[in-house]
């Protein structure tokens, strides 16, 4: 027999249907009679037939005809929402779909599978999990280690021993025995009392991420977990069953207490779900819908599910691979502001960066080399201003190597922690199947990840800083030689007036967000978490920093764009004009003002997907071949700063003088 689960006004109402030539509008107000049925004060209401209202899908948002027959219109346990006329939604009403929802729409259930074994994942991996690429399973070696632990947890409970988490209580309550006929009902206690998280819930994307990132460490079979479990908790993430996990809340230790709390929760069938099919409902419906049963925690499964960093980690890798690619493509950017302003190229020489030779900076310089070399990619720009009276460039275009570069050796030493991070065992207590006992410890502090992320949100703020100031140079006609604002009728039109003050705003809030949350530390669960992280901020405004830059920068790929049809009929060289083509693929000249915000976030888009660097990758590549000897097929390093001993003139000529 079909069953519907039905939205109305906040309740969820299982709705069967045994006639299949019912319509879409009977299924309406039967929920709506349900939902009358189950109020004491009727909902307000006195009959059905006074209820106006329309059906759509959770999944997509899309109207239903009432007169449709359910058996054409829908799937068999379909999710669908009865909205009733006149109703205004509250701000604090849980929508069927988060934010980001046309993202989501186009979701298709993956076909390709990674296998984790607690030891193995990458952030890429992780941030694959997240977009829904791929499904998880264990290898059978994860497997075999997840058994033997479980059989310690086992002997433990048989055998009556006093251990902390498992026969005991938590925190404060460590030294309170329970009784053996208690323990599976101190998991689910466990569980629901610290699924205590407040504000708005992670996304699709994010709560996949964390889901995934809890597999992996469980795989690792320090836990004590059963497979079966396990597997559970698996069949729900490859399903897209995500529970509702409100991104505020833990202080980063006795780990991401709150959060992974309420992702278990969902797993146990309480508390609210979301999937692709489903949109939010109630995390028993959910599971219902997909086949799944909810999970039933046995003696220290409870404690396994939530003892962890997985929450900061998972965040964090998030932020590590937004950074890079954001790093990547700011000198793409700055490459092509340094052409519309008509600088020199002499400040990449090698020589000078083979002096001072940090990696990141001698790498900037490359990417700089490779884009502008009118050598090997003429620019009829750099030609224009060949015998100019110019000296030295301002700090913003001829200090970029200096200024990205150490951006970019922030991210990798912040990658080299979370890659550690996100493969490490973070439990309390562990459990070690060789030694058949459990060790009481502190892997789950998040000083790690929490001292990580705060230090890559303070370097890639850089990134935006400095583009601000070249934005300001591009806007500004007394340093660009270029129309004021970067538009014709300078006065009726504005140009990219306001476009400079939104970054200079975002950059002036990243100033604060940058203040470290990892130095505070404030003493919970009566005095016995008596140091934590506060690694959950650190994460949060990591992402919420890299966001900024990745605004500014859109802003000043805009306004390099402008400037060129300033320049024109002049080309620059040909990675640049790619990158040209690409940014008017999606936003059209600036010939007079118009609503600016919808091109920002085109950009925006352009650079969030990496289009930029895709177009450019292969021009900076090919350069690497051509001009670093170690690169080439059979050698052994890609990179080594030994190549730039030999001095590579590229540019044009400017006599530079010294200056401070």
């Amino acid at each position: 027999m079909p069953r519907y689960t039905v939205h109305v006004r906040g309740e969820w109402l299982a709705v069967p249907c045994l006639n299949g030539a019912n319509t879409v509008g009977w299924l309406g107000r039967e929920a709506v009679r349900r939902y009358i049925k189950n109020k004491p004060d009727n909902g307000g209401f006195t009959s059905v037939e006074e209820v106006k209202f329309y059906v759509r899908r959770c999944k997509g948002l899309g109207l239903l005809d009432l007169d449709d027959t359910v058996e054409d219109a829908l799937e068999d346990n379909e999710f669908v929402e009865v909205v009733i006329e006149g109703d205004i939604m509250s701000p604090d009403f849980i929508p069927s779909q988060p934010e980001g929802v046309h993202l989501y729409s186009k979701y298709r259930e993956p076909e390709q599978y990674i296998s984790l074994d607690g030891n193995s994942l990458t952030t890429e991996d992780l941030v694959s999990l997240g977009k829904g690429l791929y499904k998880i399973k264990l290898t059978p070696e994860a497997e075999a280690k997840v058994k033997r632990s479980r059989e310690v947890i086992e002997r433990i409970v048989k055998e009556q021993k006093v251990v902390y988490g498992i026969t005991t209580g938590f925190g404060k309550f460590a030294r309170t025995v329970i009784p053996n006929s208690k323990l599976m009902e101190l998991q689910v206690n466990l569980v629901r009392s610290h699924s205590a998280g407040v504000g708005k819930p992670l996304t699709p994307e994010r709560s996949r991420m964390l889901l995934a990132l809890r597999i992996n460490v469980l795989a690792k079979g320090y836990s004590g977990i059963s497979l079966e479990t396990l597997q559970q908790v698996i069949e729900a993430f490859n399903a897209s069953c995500l529970p509702y996990i409100p991104e505020k809340g833990t202080v980063g230790a006795s780990g991401d207490l709150a959060p992974l709390s309420h992702l278990a929760l969902g797993l146990i069938g309480e508390g609210k779900m979301w999937s692709p099919k489903s949109g939010w409902a109630d995390a028993k419906y959910v599971l219902e819908a997909h086949g799944l049963r909810p999970i039933t925690l046995k003696p220290k499964e409870g404690l396994a599910l939530i003892n962890g960093t997985q929450m900061i980690t998972s965040l964090g890798c998030e932020a590590v691979e937004r950074a890079s690619a954001i790093a990547r493509q700011a000198d793409i950017v700055a490459a092509l502001t340094l052409e519309v302003l008509k600088g020199t190229t002499k400040a990449f020489d090698t020589d000078i960066h083979a002096v001072r030779p940090h990696k990141g900076q001698a790498e900037v310089a490359f990417r700089f080399r490779s884009l502008l070399d009118s050598d090997h990619h003429p620019s009829e720009i750099a030609e224009s201003h060949r015998f100019c009276d110019r000296v030295q460039d301002a700090y913003t275009m001829r200090c970029c190597p200096q200024v990205h570069g150490v951006v970019n050796d922030t991210i990798a030493f912040v990658k080299d922690i979370m890659m550690t991070e996100i493969n490490s065992a973070t439990d309390n207590p562990m459990v070690f199947a060789e030694r058949a006992e459990t060790i009481s410890g502190g892997n789950f502090h998040g000083e790690y990840p929490a001292k990580a992320l705060d230090y890559l949100a303070i370097g890639v703020h850089e990134l935006a800083a400095i583009s601000e100031r070249r934005i300001e140079r591009l806007c500004n006609p007394s340093l660009s030689e270029l129309p004021a604002f970067l538009v014709t009728e300078g006065g009726l039109n504005s140009g990219f007036m306001i476009a400079h003050c939104t970054a200079a705003a975002l950059v002036s809030e990243n100033k604060a967000l940058c203040h470290p949350s990892s130095v505070d530390s404030l003493s919970t669960s009566a005095a016995t978490e008596d140091h934590v992280s506060m690694g959950g901020w650190s994460a949060r405004k990591a992402l919420r920093v890299i966001e900024h830059v990745e605004q500014v920068l859109a802003i000043e790929l805009l306004a390099a764009c402008q400037g060129i049809e300033f320049l024109r009929p002049l080309r620059t060289t040909t990675p640049l004009e790619k990158v040209y083509d690409l940014v008017r693929s999606v936003v059209r000249p600036w010939m007079k003002d118009r609503f600016m915000a919808p091109d920002i976030e085109a950009a925006h888009r352009l650079l969030v997907e990496q289009k930029v660097w895709e177009v450019a990758k292969p021009y900076i590549e090919k350069y690497r071949r051509e001009h670093i000897p170690e690169s080439r097929p059979g050698s052994p390093t890609a990179f080594s700063l030994g190549s730039l001993a030999k001095k590579t003139h590229i540019g044009h000529d400017h006599s530079h003088q010294n200056e401070l």
